[in-house]
């Protein structure tokens, strides 16, 4: 059994990921002990590896529950397919790579934008889909996802949270709880939101008019600044 901390140390996955994944019940801490201690054996080691390997080939974490919670999800299977996918995706870098490096040595004249093409990863990712699609619980992702594909509003109304609590210091346990928010928004819905990836977004946020703009008029102005305050402050 281990720890939080040493599986974190050991995945790279930090404390706070881990933690979140509880919460969601994407994975779930093989036993708590009387001190409160997360600890984990080796078949949450198995379920964390692919879960890691979903989301480095970008599903959503509320995808790859559905996934690995279906009474039909095979291990062998799935990490079959997801090592397709990754060949596919590193044959396509590869190629990307190789492009550029053909413009640095030939310039502009030869620039070829094929590399680019995503067209067979995406099929071959449908297709994979689509076999792990025959499980009610993908059945009931795919559904629930339909009826709130454009998750839009959704994402401005935790702007609008944050606007109100402008007037706070960006530091106070009410903006960071509203960023931790955010946070995992992004998370679930779009691709994994690190906190170097949420600074990154915070600059983002003040820096570009097009996204000041939409979150100033979603909290009120001076929503963005106060956003991007707020990120730098996580710890």
């Amino acid at each position: 059994m281990k720890t939080v901390k040493e599986i974190s140390r050991l995945t790279g996955v930090s404390v706070r990921t881990l933690h979140y994944y509880d919460e969601i019940d994407l994975l779930k801490p093989t036993q708590i002990t009387d001190a409160g201690y997360r600890l984990y054996d080796d078949t949450a080691l198995e379920r964390l590896h692919s879960i890691l390997l979903f989301r480095e080939l970008q599903f959503p974490l509320k995808e790859i529950k559905a996934i690995l919670d279906s009474p039909d999800f095979d291990t062998k299977t799935a990490l079959n397919e997801q090592i397709e996918l990754l060949e596919l995706q590193k044959k396509r870098l590869d190629k990307i790579i190789s492009s550029a490096r053909e413009i640095l040595n030939k310039g502009v004249n030869n620039m070829s934008f094929s590399s680019f093409d995503k067209t067979e990863l995406e099929e071959y990712c449908t297709e994979a889909k689509e076999k792990w699609g025959h499980t009610d619980a993908y059945k009931e992702y795919e559904q629930k996802h339909s009826d709130s594909a454009d998750k839009t509003d959704e994402f401005m109304q935790i702007f609008a949270e944050i606007g109100k609590v402008k007037h706070l210091s960006p530091d106070c346990e009410e903006a960071q709880r509203l960023i931790k928010k955010l946070q995992n928004f992004i998370t679930e819905n779009y691709y994994t939101c690190t906190d170097e990836i949420l600074k990154g977004l915070g600059e983002m946020y003040v820096s570009d008019e097009r996204f000041k703009n939409n979150i100033d008029k979603a909290g009120g102005i001076g929503t963005a600044e106060f956003t991007a305050k707020a990120i730098n402050c996580i710890k």
